[in-house]
């Protein structure tokens, strides 16, 4: 029986993960599971599965929870601090998803590495701010990693175990274009919060489904495989592919290319982590011919999504400058949201911010640790707080 945890179990990630567990319950014991405020359907969750750990990071929804429990043998836990009371560094658990989304996500996925067999990320801002570090404890407490973004988990599977940067030439990731693919550019700034969201392929939630439309979510999936694979930023091109169905492409040195297509589904990349070497079988929908004949490949029109500029500024050496580029673009996509500002200055004012001198200086330091990442993170907030976008 695979003992795992779930950071983010309300989320639609752990919710998915939470599926596949449901048709095979008796090879699964669930030792842990997190939420922020949702403690109604965290505890049905912890219920069903029987599961007697579970955090809160919210205070008042940890008190609720508390209070409801209060004579059950779930334990409720108000921070990621109390790990070491849950599980034992040596006698590590088989599997832990982190699937906590924004910086929140970093401290537990550091916290759980030296507990666990195998760490599944689901979480963008840890890999891109804190990578080094999240690396370095891998190493120390040999955990294995797999990657749970479609188009990383595509370029893992494509790569085998011994394959290194000198390999292959070139790594390409697919995608969608979003909703404004074929938008005229005069119509640019007119665009609504409504029009932004309408994702013509994922469900997702709001924020990453402005990421889509800006194409910043491509940006993040470009430093993101550049550090977990351990690349250089030459070896990596985004192709538009409306359809989402081909993930990436692998150009080896041997002259072979290798391509990875699924349905437009998360369940397939979170189950295939859990049942890693195993020879389980997913109900799946049959290769689309028709799809595969029409892939409609393009290179990016940059005047389109111009946020991809942003990738001449990054070293190849990891930064806090990942940090900066994270935390404004949360802070001015947020901004859109609350119709404070308009669409196409998302953009505009990401590449100004990127190109200020006061934020420049951090490419040449690296975190030393977490208090680093979220510090300069909040600083980032206060400085656009404090300038006229």
């Amino acid at each position: 029986m695979k003992k795992i945890a779930i950071f983010g179990s309300t989320g639609s990630i752990g919710s998915s993960l939470l599926k596949i567990i449901k048709d095979d319950k008796k090879n699964f014991k669930i030792e842990l599971l997190t939420a922020n405020k949702n403690y109604k359907k965290l505890i049905k969750q912890a219920n069903f599965f029987n599961v007697k750990n579970i955090v809160l990071t919210d205070y008042n929804s940890y008190l609720i929870a508390n209070k409801l429990l209060k004579n059950t043998k779930i334990k409720v836990f108000k921070n990621f601090d109390s790990l070491s009371k849950i599980f034992d560094i040596n006698k590590k658990i088989d599997y832990s998803m982190c699937a906590i989304s924004g910086f929140q996500g970093l401290k537990p996925t550091l916290d759980i590495i030296k507990f666990t067999k195998i760490i599944a990320i689901a979480n963008k801002e840890s890999i891109i701010c804190g990578w080094n570090l999240i690396k370095k404890d891998l190493k120390k407490y040999k955990t294995y990693f797999i990657p749970i973004d479609s188009e990383h988990f595509s370029i893992w599977s494509l790569l085998d175990k011994n394959n290194n940067k000198n390999h292959f030439e070139k790594i390409y990731i697919t995608a969608s274009g979003g909703p404004f693919r074929k938008l005229a550019l005069k119509k640019f700034k007119n665009i609504s919060i409504k029009d932004a969201l309408k994702h013509p392929n994922w469900s997702m939630g709001e924020k990453i489904s402005i990421d889509s439309a800006t194409m910043m979510n491509k940006v993040f999936e470009i430093i993101e495989a550049k550090k977990i694979f351990d690349l250089n930023y030459k070896q990596l091109e985004i192709l538009t592919h409306p359809k989402s169905y081909l993930h990436a492409i692998v150009k080896f040195n041997n002259g072979l290319s290798k391509l990875l297509v699924h349905d437009t589904n998360m369940i397939i990349p979170i189950f295939n982590s859990i049942y890693l070497n195993n020879d389980k079988k997913i109900k799946s929908k049959k290769i689309d011919i028709k799809r595969l004949n029409n892939l409609d490949l393009k290179k990016v029109d940059k005047t389109r999504f111009p946020v991809l500029n942003i990738l001449k500024n990054i070293n190849d050496k990891d930064s806090l400058f990942e940090t900066i580029i994270v935390s404004a673009n949360d802070k001015l996509v947020n901004l859109f949201l609350g119709g404070k500002i308009n669409f196409t200055d998302i953009s505009y004012n990401l590449l100004k911010i990127c190109n200020m001198s006061q934020f420049t200086k951090f490419k040449s330091k690296k975190p030393k640790n977490i208090d680093d990442i979220n510090n300069l993170a909040n600083y980032v907030s206060l400085k656009i707080d404090s300038m006229s976008v």
